[in-house]
């Protein structure tokens, strides 16, 4: 019996392999583990704390508590002004970067000279860190050395330096302008992919019907790239909901925690605070805003027929 137990066991690998549903279980399987581990556990994981007292200085006392953590959360003022900074964060950034990644996207779009240097300008912050971005305008920003003082200083456009990071009035707005652009590059490369897809006998019979620039925008380019402005506008606002990055860079919150937005919020918990619950709860906050947005955003565009999906 033993001496047939080989025999039996390399016929069951060798017809594993050979079956083709075999081979791609085995390919697939792997990709499958390391999602399992590093994405849905985690993802488990952290339902699991947002209900949980998970004190990292305090991991003899973890015990469930229920919703605690969300009713402490929805009362405290940091949390209520973070949400109503990731409004303005992900919603002026959005307009800003697809309107002006739209616009640089239409220029090289357009053949001239030295086009290849100046897509290499633009493309070029989409190839930094968000963190490495946010410590690049940080000492731009910074009020005795900065270059940005500088040039409106000599521009006469103030009489003293402003302390764009250091001013609760200043540093929403400095950490958005950052971020605005950062992400230009992102829109620019793909509305550039798109714009070039676009046939040019569409408009051909748009100047034969006497259509003008922006006519040809408006009833040609922008129609044909919608679904293409759909997706992008989506994933973007997802990343720049999600992001930290540049605010951790630039800021780290502050002021006074003046620019913290939620995903930072929630880092700020875990890194200086070691309140695992508290943090998951805010995780688990953002994962239902984002998906309401998908929902709504996806519906919205859907019923007015804006793009495939």
């Amino acid at each position: 019996m033993k001496e047939g137990q080989p025999s039996v066991v390399r016929r069951m690998q060798s017809g594993f392999r050979s079956s083709p549903r075999g081979f791609i279980f085995l390919s697939l399987l792997p990709a499958l583990v390391l999602v399992l581990v590093f994405t849905y556990y985690p993802f488990l994981r952290g339902i699991v704390m947002a209900f949980q007292n998970y004190q990292l200085f305090d991991l003899t006392n973890v015990h469930f508590i229920g919703l605690d953590n969300f009713k402490t959360m929805f009362h405290d003022t940091k949390f209520q002004h973070a949400a109503t900074n990731s409004v303005y964060w992900v919603f002026i950034s959005l307009i800003l970067q697809f309107s002006i990644g739209l616009t640089v996207a239409l220029l090289m779009n357009k053949r001239f000279r030295g086009r290849g240097i100046f897509q290499g300008f633009v493309f070029y912050p989409w190839a930094l860190s968000g963190f490495l971005i946010g410590l690049i305008w940080k000492w731009m920003f910074n009020s005795q050395i900065g270059v940005i003082n500088d040039l409106l200083l000599h521009l006469g456009l103030i009489h003293e330096r402003i302390g764009f990071l250091s001013d609760p009035s200043w540093a929403m707005t400095s950490v958005i302008v950052a971020n605005v652009w950062y992400g230009i590059a992102f829109f620019a490369i793909m509305l550039l992919a798109a714009l070039q897809s676009v046939p040019s006998e569409l408009y051909e019979a748009g100047s034969m019907d006497g259509a003008n620039g922006a006519r040809k925008l408006f009833n040609i380019t922008l129609p044909y790239i919608m679904p293409t402005v759909i997706t992008t506008t989506l994933l973007r606002a997802i990343w720049i909901f999600n992001d930290p990055s540049i605010i951790y860079g630039l800021t780290n919150g502050g002021p006074a925690g003046s620019t913290h937005i939620l995903s930072s919020l929630m880092l700020d918990k875990i890194m200086y605070g070691g309140d695992y619950g508290a943090a998951s709860a805010i995780g688990i906050v953002m994962i239902g805003i984002l998906l309401l947005y998908t929902i709504f955003y996806l519906t919205v565009t859907r019923s007015e027929k804006l793009g495939d999906f």
